[in-house]
């Protein structure tokens, strides 16, 4: 029976209705959340724009009282009455000098009426204020006149910007000049840098003279009229420099919602602005905080609501369709407890099968690995037979030799004769465990294992090998206190397996050499072995550790000497590896943990 057509439009139209109110949702709590956020942004920087504010009013405050109790010195006057006495210019520069290190501003000077300084704190500089004349300052007018002079400009002598406070100075009610402080203001140019956002402090021209962002100085909010730029050209107030504006358009004072502006420099972005007045002078401090945080937090949260809603909805529609597929599942179900039953009793056949087939496997790789290690100590004992007899051909030569020795009285030669026989029957007690460690199946027990013995016994058990080539081996001398984590046993016959592979590489050389050296790396031990051989062939080098792989003719080994030295290697948590040297040959390096201080005593 055929479906009818409306019925297979309905879910596909449920489903756009459904994305649609979603989000239409997530927009309209984006726009309500953003303006939230936008109004708690403008709440914070109304706090932070208070209090520089308040700390800038507490700083330009803190001095404006100075000018007026210096003015009160006689010193002062009585070098404004007579300005040509050298002893009253001496005793201004040095009232004043004490005076700018106590208060700790950046200058303080004195101006007669006509704009001429006579002394000044700097007077010892050689960009002293002395000899200057500032009538063109406006705070020199205001003092003349006003009473008070405030102003903020760059030194018109010095090129360094500061705050200025002048006072006039007075003798029986007629002014006879001012007294300036100038004070620094680099410490509320540092505060504004910490600030975080762009922080500007702008004159009452809009022009910016402190900023957190030192390349937006001198800017200007918007375009100066012609009167302000003949003004700040008048007073010098900074220097030379070019008043451009900050940026694409004027900056407006605190506009409602973010603004698009592009900043010297800098390419266009939204600025949120607030600004705030400070102190007298009409000045205001600007804030071009971001928006993309308040942004990003309503876009996360409307985010969040439409997929909310929409799990909602889906979790609504998927109870529905609960409800209506359960009938049919209960149907389905049947027909699958059947088949399962069907694919139970043919997957628990395949188990069995499989897990026999891995046994097989197991067995098969155990054996293989013993027949190899069979193989390689068939190879070893081979020699090591032959080491045996020299060492018994000796125990005989020294039991002799002390015989006699002992009938002669010579009892220190004996006592040196017995010593050299217990070393020889040490040594071929050790040579037996070796064979017996070898063959033997056992559980590792790593320990603290001198690096020197371990080297020692491996070269001793491939003498016979190294004396049928006529090789030379070389170990480097500095192996004195190197310990690592190992088994004696086990770290011997990896050694041996290197050893007697450099020296089958150098069979057919006229003059073999192998080189042995140990040196610490860290937490690590490295021993490297190397030959004087043709080196490794590639191919070769890419399957050194795998087993049963060797480049030996056939019957001289099975190719597991090098895969079981790599497994106890890591087994201790070492590494083994192989490079060929840059003058030839080929170089096997064994890495293991160093043995601390406080791990076992060495063993030999």
């Amino acid at each position: 029976m055929p479906l009818n057509p409306s019925r297979q439009r309905r879910p596909a139209l449920q489903i756009a209705a459904a994305a649609v109110f979603c989000l239409l949702l997530g927009w309209l709590a984006y726009r309500a959340l953003f303006a939230i956020y936008l109004d708690s942004e403008r709440h914070s920087s109304a706090q932070r724009l208070d209090a520089f504010a308040l700390s800038l009013e507490a700083t330009l405050s803190r001095h404006e009282s100075l000018p007026g109790l210096l003015a009160l010195d006689p010193s002062l006057a009585a070098l404004l009455r007579e300005p040509g006495d050298p002893q009253r210019i001496a005793a201004a520069n040095a009232y004043l000098e004490a005076v700018q290190q106590g208060a700790a501003v950046a200058v303080t000077f004195l101006i007669d009426a006509q704009g001429n300084t006579l002394a000044a704190s700097n007077w010892r500089l050689p960009r002293s204020f002395v000899g200057h004349n500032y009538a063109f300052r406006p705070y020199f007018r205001d003092a003349m006149t006003d009473g008070l002079g405030r102003f903020y400009g760059v030194g018109f002598t010095t090129g360094e910007s500061g705050y200025f406070l002048a006072a006039p100075v007075r003798d029986q009610g007629k002014v006879l000049g001012v007294i300036v402080v100038k004070v620094g203001l680099e410490a509320m140019e540092q505060a504004l840098i910490g600030a975080g956002d762009t922080l500007l402090l702008a004159d009452a021209d809009g022009v910016v003279f402190l900023s957190s962002d030192r390349k937006l100085r001198y800017h200007t909010l918007a375009p100066l009229s012609p009167k302000a730029v003949a003004r700040l050209e008048e007073t010098r107030q900074y220097g030379q420099q070019a008043f451009l504006p900050l940026a694409d358009r004027a900056i407006p004072n605190a506009p409602a919602t973010p603004i698009r502006l592009a900043l010297a420099g800098e390419t266009a972005r939204d600025r949120l602005i607030h600004s705030r007045a400070v102190g007298g002078l009409g000045w205001q401090v600007v804030q071009l905080g971001d928006p993309g945080e308040a942004r990003a937090a309503a876009l996360g949260v409307a985010t969040a609501i439409a997929f909310a809603t929409a799990f909602a909805l889906g979790l609504a529609a998927h109870f529905r369709h609960r409800a209506r597929r359960r009938e049919e599942l209960r149907r389905v179900y049947g027909e699958l407890e059947e088949r399962i039953a069907e694919r139970t009793a043919d997957l628990t056949e395949q188990i069995a099968a499989l897990e026999s087939t891995k046994a097989i496997l197991r067995e098969t790789r155990d054996a293989a690995v013993q027949a190899g290690k069979l193989a390689t100590l068939g190879q070893m004992s081979a020699g090591i037979s032959h080491e045996l007899n020299q060492p018994l051909a000796a125990l005989q030569t020294f039991a002799d030799n002390a015989s006699a020795l002992l009938a002669r009285g010579r009892y220190d030669e004996v006592g040196e004769n017995l010593q050299m026989i217990s070393q020889l029957v040490d040594r071929t007690g050790r040579i037996v465990r070796q064979l017996k460690t070898f063959a033997r199946k056992e559980a590792p027990t790593p320990q603290a294992v001198t690096v020197a013995s371990a080297i020692e016994h491996a070269v001793m058990i491939v003498e016979p090998r190294r004396r049928e080539i006529a090789a030379r081996i070389d170990i480097a001398p500095q192996l004195e206190g190197l310990l690592v984590i190992a088994e004696a046993g086990r770290l011997e016959q990896v050694l041996v397996n290197l050893l007697r592979n450099g020296l089958d590489a150098m069979s057919r050389l006229p003059t073999p050499r192998l080189e042995i050296a140990a040196r610490r790396q860290d937490d690590m031990v490295a021993i490297e072995v190397r030959d004087h051989g043709p080196g490794l062939a590639d191919e070769a080098r890419h399957h050194l550790f795998e087993p049963f792989y060797t480049t030996k003719p056939a019957g001289e080994g099975l190719g597991l000497g090098l895969a079981i030295s790599l497994t106890i290697v890591e087994s201790y948590g070492g590494t083994l590896s192989a490079h060929n040297a840059a003058d030839g040959g080929a170089v096997f390096v064994l890495t293991l943990p160093a043995a601390g201080e406080s791990d076992a005593s060495p063993h030999p």
